[in-house]
């Protein structure tokens, strides 16, 4: 198999040479292949990305309340969006992975794929500063921020506000199985409203599992 070029790919991402190309390097490498990888970088990524986000959402929805603006932020910033974002980047073909990872498909994994955009995004602010980690932000998430016509509702409290509008109990949540080595856990949850059904769903955390289990039922309820 051909190597990727990497080095071009990123000068593509950033749009010049890097300086630092240790601190990417770093960024793209998984635990498994290296005790030098990305989770220190995805920690730094986290912080800037969330104030990144929370500075373009106020400046775009100036009349939006902080109930709205806030629905809005954990949906650009969640680690599925992440993983969406990295992916459309070219993220997965210049990963580096050991073996077992590899095998065990974390180059797919929402939780690699979008610590790892977290990561680059932390290398690039130590390199380029809180400028250039914003143009790359705001190009990468432009589409999701412009197509949000409104701010979206957490499948969880949507689904809590069905059942409390059509008289049930709150929805049950039920972790049903746990699967796969530890960097690349699955677990499944079903979630269920007394009277009026139940979906399962799986995910890399319990709690994306929990609300794809949520937006299940709420597909099946009409809601």
């Amino acid at each position: 198999m051909t190597r990727p070029d990497t080095d071009a790919w990123l000068k593509a991402l950033i749009g010049r040479e890097p300086t630092r190309p240790e601190a990417f390097a770093q960024a793209l490498t998984h635990g498994s292949a290296n005790a030098a990888n990305y989770e220190r970088l995805e920690f730094l990524g986290d912080r800037i990305l969330g104030l990144l986000i929370g500075e373009w959402l106020y400046d775009r929805f100036a009349a939006e309340p902080e109930g709205k603006l806030s629905r809005r932020f954990n949906a650009l910033v969640s680690g599925e969006t992440c993983a969406e974002v990295a992916r459309s980047a070219g993220v997965p073909a210049h990963l580096v992975l050991g073996k077992q990872a590899r095998d065990d498909g974390a180059a797919d994994s929402d939780n690699v794929l979008g610590d790892v955009m977290e990561a680059l995004i932390g290398a690039l602010y130590l390199e380029g500063g809180l400028e250039e980690a914003r143009t790359l932000v705001r190009r990468l998430w432009a589409d999701r921020v412009d197509t949000q016509a409104s701010a979206p509702k957490h499948p969880k409290s949507a689904l809590q506000e069905w059942a409390a509008a059509n008289r049930r109990k709150p929805p049950e949540y039920a972790m049903t199985d746990r699967s796969g080595p530890h960097h690349a856990l699955r677990f499944t949850v079903t979630v269920s409203i007394k009277g009026a059904g139940e979906a399962s769903a799986t995910g890399g955390s319990k709690q994306e599992a929990e609300t794809a289990a949520a937006k299940a039922l709420l597909e099946k309820l009409g809601g």
